[in-house]
């Protein structure tokens, strides 16, 4: 583990530890204060730091000469278009009164029939740069991390100003915040090495160097002061002190993709082991790295854990190969055993209600099962069928339409936005009359990890909706209601759903589809919303901001910020 300090640090000993320094006052970027708007004013963001901007973090395509702001389909505020307003990731003025939509979802959303639908108003920032999908918010929700290439770029998320930009050894494969937003680390796979970036000191930073043991996996604790490194083919996982640069090792860890869960409260830390061809858990008091308890577990072949949030139940499920849950208290002692069947491929996820109550379950069979939290037996089961007959269900189907030209105004040849607007393709929501038949797809039977059953599913904030998709129809998604356990609304996409998550605040769905739209879902109704910009931009995934009100949407080298408002109904 080699340490480097710029210039010299007494102790080196990072802030926040004993004895350490304390830290400075001033937030990074606190020379570039938050540019401040006035009513009606479109600023364009960057400061002194927009020249680094345009070397390091964004993509401009040449614009148009127009100056105009156009509206992006079913919203009620312009979005990004032209030479002015439009660029740099400047936040565009309200839309005045006269401007604004009626309420509802515009031409590009399907309201519930259940009542009346407030369409959301969204803006787009400006395209950056981006490498491998790596862009994430801070758990505090003041910064966004993004990679291009070895470079992580650090940026204000109020303003998308750089606020720091760091250069690492090597192509970043994985990064992560430590808990309180003050860390950031980088991972190095192909060459065995991590990282560590402070937002406060930015003189000050850490490499971790694994050396011949390699490395395949990295990760924060808990307290965002030490690193687990898992070192290749699972020989052990190396626990390294940033506060007082010890090391210790823990033998024997499982090779599998959820082998390492902590509490939510940060306590304590689950462990899958495999030690003489047996499934272990080992439990660790977070705080000193103290064995707490260990057990052997019965099963075959454990293929992952995770804790409830309220971190008094560890859940442990079998290989795909076999259908087993275990239910374990944080004593060690088993609580119950499910199994719902036998001699066939068997859990493919899981995922707990935010309250604890219901573990659900999703399998190779299609079916989603829900355990209760008293008896921990099954309450009811979920079916995916591929046709929907039940009228009660609202089917919203995704219809494309061609956008309409209007050929007097079509000069020739035609600008790069107006050409761009001519080949794409709108798409909106349309409630389906049942019964609906569902594009499925035959599982190829001779190949291994076969897309067939249940590959995503999720609860909604507020643990009133569940969120599946059936990955032998993977055009739909389905939300079921968890409070009358039953199927609420299905939505069929014309492409493949690649994500989609709940807003952190609200029921609301965000989905992509690898096209360049972004779909929105609440009880209200759907919005389908073309991101408004030049070239191919295919959103591939997203992820929410902690305050709900804005979003990242990712693509294969770029991303950009959406913006969202809720317009009441008067």
């Amino acid at each position: 583990m080699q340490w480097y300090l710029l210039p010299p640090h007494p102790g080196l000993q990072l802030p926040g530890c004993p004895g350490a320094d304390p830290a400075p006052k001033s937030r990074p970027g606190s020379r570039h204060p938050p540019a401040r708007f006035r009513p009606g004013e479109a600023v364009r963001a960057g400061g002194e730091r927009a020249g680094l901007n345009r070397a390091v973090g964004s993509h401009r395509p040449p614009l148009p000469e127009s100056r105009g702001l156009a509206r992006a389909p079913g919203c009620g505020r312009p979005r990004c278009q032209g030479n002015g307003a439009g660029r740099a990731g400047a936040w565009l003025p309200p839309a005045p009164p006269s401007a604004r939509l009626p309420p509802g979802l515009g031409d590009t959303g399907a309201a519930s029939p259940r009542g009346p639908c407030s369409g959301p108003a969204m803006n787009f920032s400006e395209v950056f740069k981006l490498s491998s999908l790596l862009c994430k918010f801070s758990p505090d929700g003041k910064y966004l991390a993004s990679c291009v290439q070895y470079r992580l770029i650090v940026r204000d998320v109020n303003n998308l100003q750089i606020l720091q930009l760091y250069t690492c050894l090597d192509q970043i494969q994985y990064i992560e915040w430590s808990s309180d937003s003050l860390f950031i680390l980088c991972a190095m796979y192909k060459r065995g090495i991590v990282q560590v970036w402070s937002l406060e000191q930015p003189d000050w930073h850490c490499k971790i160097d694994e050396g011949s043991a390699g490395l395949v996996a990295s990760c924060w604790s808990p307290d965002g002061r030490h690193i687990l490194n898992t070192t290749e083919f699972y020989l052990r996982i190396t626990v390294w002190s940033l506060c007082t640069k010890s090391v210790s090792y823990i033998k024997y860890p499982k090779a599998c993709q959820h082998g390492i869960a902590f509490t939510k409260d940060g306590r304590y830390m689950a462990l899958a082991e495999r030690r003489d061809c047996k499934d272990f858990i080992s439990l660790f008091v977070c705080s000193d790295w103290q064995l707490l308890r260990h057990f052997d577990t019965e099963t075959q072949d454990l293929s992952g854990i995770e804790w409830a949030p309220n971190g008094c139940v560890l859940a442990v499920w079998d290989t795909c190969l076999e259908y087993k849950i275990l239910l374990y208290s944080l004593d060690g002692r088993l609580l119950s055993t499910y199994s719902a069947y036998e001699w066939s491929l068997g859990i493919k996820s899981v995922a707990w209600s935010p309250s604890s109550q219901f573990l659900a379950i999703g399998s190779y069979d299609e079916k989603v099962r829900i355990l209760n939290h008293v008896t921990w037996k099954k309450i009811t089961e979920f079916e995916h069928p591929a046709t929907i007959a039940n009228p009660k269900i609202i089917v919203y189907k995704e219809m494309e339409k061609s956008p309409r030209v209007e050929t007097e105004s079509l000069a020739f040849p035609p600008a790069r936005a107006q050409a761009s607007s001519l080949f794409s393709t709108q798409s909106k929501y349309d409630i389906s009359q049942v019964p609906v038949s569902l594009q499925y797809v035959k599982p190829v039977a001779d190949r291994a990890n076969p897309r067939i059953g249940i590959g995503m599913l999720a609860f909604s904030p507020d643990n009133c909706f569940l969120a599946t998709k059936n990955d032998n129809i993977p055009n739909a998604i389905w939300i079921w209601d968890v409070q009358k356990l039953k199927l609420f609304v299905v939505l069929e996409q014309l492409y493949a759903v690649q994500l989609f998550q709940w807003d952190p605040r609200q029921p609301r769905l965000a989905i992509c589809t690898g096209n360049s739209k972004v779909y929105l879902w609440s009880p209200a109704g759907c919005v389908s919303v073309q991101v408004p910009m030049e070239g191919d931009f295919q959103v591939l995934s997203l992820c929410w901001h902690a305050s709900g009100d804005s979003m990242a949407l990712l693509s294969k080298d770029n991303f950009c910020m959406c913006y969202l408002e809720r317009e009441e109904v008067k």
